[in-house]
């Protein structure tokens, strides 16, 4: 219908006012929901043809659509806006079209397919995954799939943060206070353990520096010269040398870390096609910072270290190299970028990571361009805003985090007190329960974090996001399941719905709403790719599980006495479950059949 009234509207142009109006000034979009019509075009870009008023322009556009369109039933004209009103029947032969399709997200419009990495979760391997691990995860996985459905060819990556200064924090805590304590020896996950290490070093040194502060230091110079801080410097320094000792430990601390890791991943549905791990990475940042020294492109200071001027790019000095010859993030960064170019050869890199690190990606963007890397400018900070509790901002090192493993589990145990509660479920067998719980609370807590616009701010309420009612996961959940309750007594009573017979049907003005709704989602989709935005299928999903309740409340649709009608509302309804389906899995939220 679109493609239609462009055209149309091009030859009421041209017809009425002797002129050739290129097509981008063809403005076409929804009608706002406070008005009357289904398509809005914008009028004021073709006042220069008209050579009249706003209204008037659009009246006379409006008399020649509704002339040579059969389907546009109507038309009204607010200031600038000429809102179109198409007509029922054209709705109807819309979604007889609309219910023979398979994939319901192909005509996701992308420009080109690309090669796109997306970069999430990059752990540190001295703490267990948290909640704000949680909402990058979950953002970065639901990128993939967004971008995935598109046509655009995307890579899961992740990069462990496995060496650096806070690394060895855990390593050295362990070494001096755990008496060898295992993920065996004590039952704990192994990223849990070692997280317990770096809270204990964090709490130590802290104790060291204020002993040094009382004695008459000042804080900066205590915090330099606590002795737990010169072990972990020269605990780094041996590392980078391949100390055997300090090697084998932190493999093998590493390993349990991993293993822990893995089964979050696996709890939260999420997963990744390569993992780098920076231990490796900036060996090769090294390289090309002290080759970039070499060509003058980077400069050293008198204490050796190295250094990049950005000045020119309204940036400032950026340290690439320490003194000691140790590298830093940047130099980690640049060096895993171009791993990853090698590799796959993309076209743009998503960096999941949040916006207390907005800076930082200007500088890599811009070191890069500087060194030579001129597929630099595909690299692209996908910034999201901060995670927090009702309570307030976590912190690691005071141990105040909330783990993602509790997180999820405290979240399976909200889902099964308030399904019992409302006295849902209570027909089906232990493990079909404790799968629901899973899938509702998964659902809660995925749906609560990705309905939020990825670049604001947010406060997860658990309680809140469990609510069966209202824009929540449930909520959606509970709609999907309750169109599969339909179809399970429409299949005892031996109906099934006939996408052929959809024609026929006279439906009234909530079933073309839903119809209306429906056509929204290719759209949906495509916006979401093209913006990186998984809280704009959230929020349809919603919309349309909220207009889909409403019908369900006031029609029947099995004791609907009309066949046709009958037929219709089945139909209406097994599309809507198609669509509620297939956005929720685009978020990564499984829905259970049965709730």
């Amino acid at each position: 219908m679109e493609i239609d009234l462009r055209n149309k509207i091009i030859e009421a142009v041209r017809v009425l006012y002797n002129s050739e109006v290129p097509d981008h000034l063809i403005q076409i979009q929804d009608t706002r929901k406070e008005f009357r019509g289904d398509f809005t075009l914008v009028v004021f870009p073709l006042l220069r043809y008209s050579l009249n008023t706003p209204e008037n322009t659009g009246a006379a556009i409006g008399n020649f659509l509704q002339s040579e369109l059969p389907h546009v039933s109507g038309f009204n004209v607010i200031k600038g806006f000429l809102n179109i009103e198409i007509s029922d029947r054209w709705w109807v032969e819309y979604f007889a079209g609309l219910a023979k399709e398979k994939d319901l997200y192909a005509k996701c419009r992308s420009v080109k397919p690309e090669t796109i990495l997306v970069e999430y979760s990059s752990p540190n391997t001295n703490k267990p995954l948290h909640l704000g691990h949680i909402r990058n995860n979950l953002l970065g996985f639901s990128l993939y799939r967004i971008l995935s459905s598109c046509g655009h060819r995307v890579i899961k990556t992740n990069i462990v943060n496995d060496r650096g200064i806070h690394i060895c924090k855990s390593m050295l805590a362990w070494l001096k206070y755990s008496g060898g304590e295992t993920p065996e020896s004590s039952g704990m996950k192994g990223d849990h353990l070692v997280g317990k290490y770096y809270v204990m070093f964090e709490q130590e040194y802290k104790k060291q520096a204020e002993e040094l502060i009382s004695s008459g230091m000042n804080e900066t110079e205590a915090r330099n010269s606590a002795p737990l801080m010169a072990e972990a410097r020269d605990m780094l320094l041996k590392w980078e040398n391949g100390d055997r000792e300090v090697v084998d430990l932190w493999k093998m601390m590493n390993s349990w870390v991993y293993k822990g890791f893995d089964e979050t991943y696996k709890m939260l549905g999420v997963d990744f096609d390569k993992i780098y791990y920076e231990s490796e990475t900036y060996l090769t940042g090294r390289d090309i910072v002290l080759e970039g020294l070499r060509k003058n492109v980077l400069y050293k200071h008198d204490d050796n270290s190295i250094w990049v001027d950005l000045t020119a790019q309204g940036l400032d000095h950026k340290l690439l190299l320490r003194s000691d010859g140790t590298a830093v993030y940047m130099t980690q960064d640049l060096g895993t970028a171009v791993a990853r170019q090698n590799d796959f050869h993309f076209d743009k890199t998503l960096y999941v990571v949040g916006n207390e690190q907005n800076y930082h990606f200007q500088v890599l963007r811009a070191l890069m361009k500087k060194i030579g890397y001129t597929w630099a400018d595909g690299l692209i900070h996908y910034s999201y805003g901060m995670v927090e509790l009702p309570e307030g901002r976590m912190k690691s090192r005071e141990g105040t985090v909330v783990d993602a493993d509790d997180l999820v589990s405290e979240m399976k145990e909200t889902a099964r007190s308030v399904s019992m509660e409302l006295g849902k479920l209570s027909e089906f067998s232990g493990d079909e329960k404790e799968e629901i719980f899973m899938k509702i609370g998964l659902g809660a807590l995925k749906y609560y974090i990705l309905k939020v616009d990825p670049h604001k701010n947010m406060t997860f309420n658990p309680a809140e996001s469990i609510d069966f009612n209202g824009n929540t996961g449930p909520f959606i959940q509970y709609t999907y399941a309750r169109i599969k309750s339909v179809f399970r007594k429409a299949e005892q009573s031996g109906l099934k719905p006939d996408p052929s017979g959809a024609r026929s049907a006279l439906p009234g003005p909530k079933e073309i709403d839903l119809v209306k709704l429906l056509r929204k989602y290719s759209d949906i989709v495509t916006e979401a790719a093209e913006t990186y935005s998984p809280a704009l299928i959230a929020n349809y999903c919603y919309d349309l599980a909220r207009e889909f309740n409403q019908f369900y409340h006031d029609f029947s649709i099995l004791g609907e006495e009309d066949p046709s009608l009958r037929n219709f509302r089945l139909l209406l309804s097994h599309v809507t479950s198609q669509v509620l389906s297939s956005g929720m899995w685009l978020l990564g939220i499984d829905m259970p059949e049965r709730m």
